[in-house]
């Protein structure tokens, strides 16, 4: 199933699953996804979905709809495409291929982790009796994507240890223990490139997580949540 990720700014707002044929977008509040902005027109633009197909067309709206940056009249949409309307943006996701690029992206699978310097940095953290003995039972926790060609994308956080970013660049750990999440920074270009926990450096040392944290790493805003 596709769906559109409404954001302003980079911030998610609202998501919308696809399953209707057909979806008007604009001001007004008969709108199907009403967007209040005095930029966008009262019916700014029109989906039509037509079995696996969705296409856009603009209603003769003031300030025109744009896709990629390009104003158009009518456009077959495709995963990933942008749509903008006055300061709004729509991104048209189809659910399985976000899912398997977003984990390609940014989940390190176990036989590419770098594990020589993973093991120091959860044993230097503490971590390694919990990820030998395995966690007791927890909260549910996820990650929402908040940034970037991903946002709205959700990651459960079942494992003992989620490794995470992107090899050369940044990677950071996630590891569950008896008193919670805690991030810990396993890798990065420089010396000191930390991942950031609501705006600051987590440091060399774990870091525990709390509902509604925003971790940024690799380029990538996150926003961690229990329960």
């Amino acid at each position: 199933m596709a769906r559109l990720i409404l954001s302003l700014e980079g911030q998610v707002m609202a998501e919308y699953n696809m399953n209707k044929e057909r979806y008007t977008i604009g001001r007004l509040p008969d709108n199907d996804i009403r967007i209040d902005n005095p930029a966008v027109s009262g019916h700014h633009s029109l989906i039509i979905n037509i079995l696996n197909d969705s296409f856009l067309e603009d209603l003769n709206s003031t300030n025109g709809t744009y896709v990629n940056g390009k104003l158009i009249k009518k456009h077959a949409l495709q995963h990933g495409d942008v749509i903008t309307a006055g300061h709004h943006q729509l991104r048209f996701v189809e659910e399985d291929t976000q899912q398997d690029e977003f984990e390609k992206t940014m989940v390190i699978q176990p036989s590419a982790r770098p594990v020589d310097k993973l093991r120091a940095s959860v044993e230097t953290t503490g971590s390694r009796r919990s990820i030998a003995s395995g966690a007791p039972a927890l909260k549910k926790a996820r990650l929402q994507v908040l940034s970037g060609a991903f946002a709205g994308r959700e990651l459960e956080l079942t494992k003992t240890l989620t490794t995470l970013g992107r090899p050369g660049v940044q990677v950071a750990a996630i590891t569950r223990r008896s008193e919670g999440f805690f991030i810990v920074h396993v890798d990065s270009e420089g010396d000191n490139g930390f991942p950031l926990v609501n705006g600051s450096p987590i440091g060399a040392t774990a870091r525990k997580l709390a509902d509604n944290d925003v971790i940024q790493l690799a380029g990538v805003k996150m926003g961690f949540f229990e329960g």
